[in-house]
């Protein structure tokens, strides 16, 4: 049985993608900090309790996955997110979202390539909208998404030729806990929002494709574009449309 890869798979879209994943027929070896008991009785699902920033910690894992079998998918949704003016933000959470979103994505990469060149593999990087458009009272965040993006672009160009495929996926504001740390949340209408299971089908959809073609990019919007201000006050929230892009 193919073995795959998930990081960010407690919770959110990593979290729908790997359980898809193993319903799907991988062995998922998925990363999170910390995993809902029901997830841990998934037939074929593994829980890989670990800190994406503790990389001695997370190689050690990676190394003993490989020991169990052939590694033919990475998929790397592991993120975190601070918004606000980047005056406000400090360093310990700057170096928190370079680590988590870029740097982590990039080692984990570099350990299994080798092994996805073996078995003509796939790698799905869980990019953002926000690494092609401004992204104000988010610039760190959206930093980080442009370097992973960047980063698969310039990958797939470096490994097509050895038949692994590299699909760097770009949603935009999707219902997860990304928000928990940013003074706006999802619209309440279900059409100003992604959930995590669009995403997961996006994903296994580009991963049906045929062997000749890769789905290189691939972006996800919902129909509006809107968000809802969280109230520093009495606890309303505001909706509005949102005239620049903030996920």
């Amino acid at each position: 049985m193919s073995i795959a890869v998930v990081t960010g798979a407690s919770s959110g879209i990593g979290r729908c993608l790997a359980l898809r994943l193993a319903r799907e027929g991988f062995e998922v070896y998925g990363f999170g900090r910390t995993f809902a008991p029901n997830d841990l009785t998934v037939p074929h699902f593994h829980a890989v309790v670990c800190d994406l920033r503790a990389t001695a910690d997370v190689l050690r894992e990676v190394d003993r996955i490989r020991r169990e079998g052939e590694v033919a998918l990475l998929v790397l949704c592991g993120g975190t997110a601070y918004y606000g003016l980047h005056e406000e933000l400090n360093a310990e959470k700057i170096e928190e979202m370079v680590s988590v979103n870029l740097t982590s994505p990039m080692i984990l990469t570099q350990r299994l390539l080798r092994d996805l060149k073996k078995n003509q593999g796939t790698v799905v990087l869980m990019s953002s909208v926000t690494a092609k458009l401004p992204s104000p009272h988010g610039c760190a965040y959206a930093a980080t998404k442009a370097g992973l993006s960047s980063f698969g672009a310039s990958l797939f160009d470096e490994v097509r030729r050895y038949g692994v495929k590299v699909i760097t996926v770009q949603p935009d504001m999707t219902a997860t806990r990304l928000y928990r740390h940013a003074d706006f949340t999802v619209d309440d209408d279900p059409q100003a929002y992604l959930v995590p299971e669009d995403v997961a089908d996006a994903v296994l959809f580009a991963l049906s494709g045929k062997e000749r073609f890769v789905m290189r990019e691939i972006t996800l919007r919902p129909q509006l574009h809107r968000i809802r201000r969280k109230s520093r006050t009495a606890g309303k929230d505001e909706a509005q449309d949102a005239g620049e892009p903030v996920l």
